[in-house]
């Protein structure tokens, strides 16, 4: 599967309207065997910003695509140098209430499955150890060349030893954990090889333009199979990659219900369009389903 670089999208004027009730979740959650999908409208209550929503970071900022980064070293200097100091902040995120929301779901036994498309790993740190993360994580770095798999964090320390003092002030974080910089602050900031073979290095998500790796698309596709029914989480739904699985499940009459503030790119597969912030909404379904939410934040790995 090809990430389709979709910036955007026009919603139709014969898209059903949104509901402020979350009871069509409640209903949804009640019944069990619910799998949930994710997208960055989970985490904006971490301090991640979502890519399409209001003040979405697609207003001044245009991802990394995969043809870009692999065509260049400055293009790729570009890169490690924003997303290097986007890390600091990012790595440092922490689960919200509707991480934990979703992790207590789990635990009580509502739901099969959980697909993220979100790189942030807040699912997991949240205690959905087992979620599928579509496009990757931030987490992890890869070599281009050899394959080799390493910890951010480690790649985060050799960068700072190699850019001393680089601390740029940035206009933003993304989703995707890129700080947004200009071509002066970028500078000369040093990009590093891998330690096994000096190749390319590139963190362990699909960007724009590069491809799903098909065994982790067929695992999503099973896990709609065998789920009664879909609940989206704070996706917008534009990309293809995320919006094939809610037509697989309305197509097999699976019933869809999406939480997410704006419209989506999949309302007119779902049952109903829920409009209500993410962490409150999910805290009052579990609030009357009986389900008990942890209060404490998990930690991530750490960023430096």
């Amino acid at each position: 599967m090809r990430m389709r670089p979709t910036l955007s999208w026009t919603p139709a004027e014969d898209l059903p309207p949104g509901t402020t009730d979350p009871g069509p979740v409640v209903d949804v959650l009640g019944a069990g065997g619910v799998l949930v999908l994710s997208g960055a409208g989970i985490s904006t209550e971490s301090g991640i910003p979502d890519y399409r929503g209001e003040g979405g970071s697609l207003s001044r900022h245009t991802p990394m695509t995969y043809q870009e980064f692999t065509a260049g070293h400055e293009a790729r200097r570009r890169y490690w140098a924003r997303s290097h100091l986007g890390w600091r902040t990012f790595g440092r995120a922490r689960p919200n209430a509707g991480h934990r929301a979703v992790a207590a779901f789990a635990r009580h036994g509502l739901l099969t499955g959980v697909i993220t498309q979100n790189v942030d790993g807040l699912h997991q740190a949240a205690g959905s150890g087992d979620a599928v993360e579509l496009h990757g994580s931030l987490d992890r770095v890869v070599c281009l060349s050899c394959g080799a798999f390493s910890p951010r964090g480690e790649l985060a320390r050799r960068l700072e030893e190699a850019n001393p003092g680089y601390a740029p002030v940035a206009a933003g974080i993304n989703p995707d954990g890129d700080a947004d910089l200009t071509d002066e602050q970028v500078g000369g900031f040093r990009v590093l090889p891998c330690m096994v073979c000096g190749g390319i290095l590139k963190p362990d998500v699909v960007f724009f333009g590069e491809t799903v790796p098909p065994e982790r698309v067929e695992r999503c596709r099973a896990l709609v199979r065998e789920a009664a029914s879909l609940l989206v989480l704070g996706s917008s739904l534009t990309v293809m990659s995320g919006l094939r699985f809610v037509r697989q499940a309305a197509e097999s009459g699976k019933p869809v219900v999406i939480v997410n503030r704006d419209a989506t790119r999949g309302d007119r597969y779902a049952v109903t369009r829920v409009a209500l912030p993410l962490g409150p909404a999910l805290s009052s379904v579990a609030d009357q389903l009986g389900v008990h939410v942890e209060g404490a934040a998990g930690r991530r790995s750490d960023p430096a």
